[in-house]
């Protein structure tokens, strides 16, 4: 068997099966793993996942496992589109059922709250070195309704090993979806997470039925957050400028597909967090990294106003609009040419 053309994806949500229409695509055979029994049926059945990605037919090189050890047979590299707080549990379960070295690659933006880990730590932490030959991140402006549509996506994967990011660039790309490499993981990680909590703020602007400059206001000084907080723990701060930074920020602010703000447009509308969870019933990753970057921005000294306003919201019932009009009203500052 030719590893190279049977790869696992884990996680049968939309993200990861639109990624795994992407491989299949690419003539690659995917063992697509999920926990629920009735969604993998459907997806060997049916060759459809109407839950995640209602009116796609998915290509006949795709076959569900509700069983990871089995998903994991013959195959040594590993996608992993699972939610950040599933990330631990997942890893502990492929260290014991491989036993040669695996690529895993990531699609998963967040922040561990507590340890403030990003995704590869998380994946290094947990993965025995000798059994881990690369970590790679897919990153980028990537709505999965619209990648399973077959629209053009441009993406980027990162790697600390260059020969790892050209790997998995040539196993994603093709004519609808196109991959970038970059070496700097730290700023691919954490544009790809904060971003999220920016898009939540961008939500509750418009929920609050404030304009376009109000939310690209937010979305330029939501970048210049990210890219301070970025620097200090050791990002390229042009990574920021790039697919995974502004690209990302731009289709996660001002998307209908976007959950972060869905939830932020309930949010603004008046809804309570629990209610907005509830009927957006998918992970809301901005959720939880509002939380875990609230707590390391203040651990390290980073001043980040949006991302604080978004917690006291979120976190301490703070009005929405007495939270934005605040950050509007703040004292007036420069805008330095470094942008931050």
């Amino acid at each position: 068997m030719n590893h190279h053309n049977k790869m696992a994806v884990l996680g049968s949500g939309s993200w990861g099966t639109a990624l795994s229409l992407v491989l299949a695509d690419n003539k690659i055979e995917v063992n697509l793993w999920g926990h629920k029994q009735e969604i993998i049926d459907e997806i060997n059945e049916r060759h459809t996942n109407t839950t995640y990605l209602p009116n796609i037919t998915l290509p006949q090189l795709i076959k569900g496992y509700s069983d990871l050890e089995s998903a994991l047979t013959e195959v040594n590299t590993i996608l992993l589109a699972v939610p950040t707080k599933a990330i631990r549990e997942i890893v502990n379960i492929i260290r014991n059922v491989v036993n040669e070295p695996v690529t895993i690659i990531h699609a998963s933006k967040g922040i561990e709250p507590g340890t403030y880990k990003r995704i590869s730590e998380m994946i290094e932490e947990e993965m025995p070195s000798h059994l881990l030959k690369d970590v790679v991140v897919l990153s980028g402006p990537s709505h999965a309704e619209e990648v399973s549509l077959r629209q053009p996506t441009t993406v980027t994967a990162a790697s600390s090993q260059l020969q790892a990011a050209e790997y998995v660039q040539t196993l994603f790309m093709n004519s609808n979806f196109r991959v970038y490499t970059n070496l700097d993981v730290i700023g691919v990680e954490l544009g790809g997470s904060l971003k999220n909590i920016i898009a939540l703020g961008a939500g509750l602007s418009d929920g609050l039925g404030y304009g376009d400059n109000a939310k690209a206001a937010l979305m330029t000084r939501g970048l210049a957050e990210i890219a301070r907080l970025g620097s200090e723990m050791g990002a390229n701060p042009l990574t920021f400028s790039g697919l995974t930074g502004v690209g990302d920020l731009i289709v996660t602010c001002t998307s209908k597909h976007s959950r972060n703000w869905r939830a932020g447009h309930l949010l603004g509308q008046g809804k309570s967090l629990d209610d907005v969870l509830s009927n957006i019933g998918m992970i809301v990753e901005g959720v939880r990294t509002t939380e875990a970057v609230f707590h390391l921005a203040k651990k390290l000294e980073v001043e980040m106003p949006i991302t604080s306003a978004i917690y006291e919201v979120l976190f301490n019932k703070k009005d929405a609009k007495l939270a934005v009009d605040e950050l509007m009203a703040r004292t007036g500052k420069s805008e330095s040419a470094t942008g931050f």
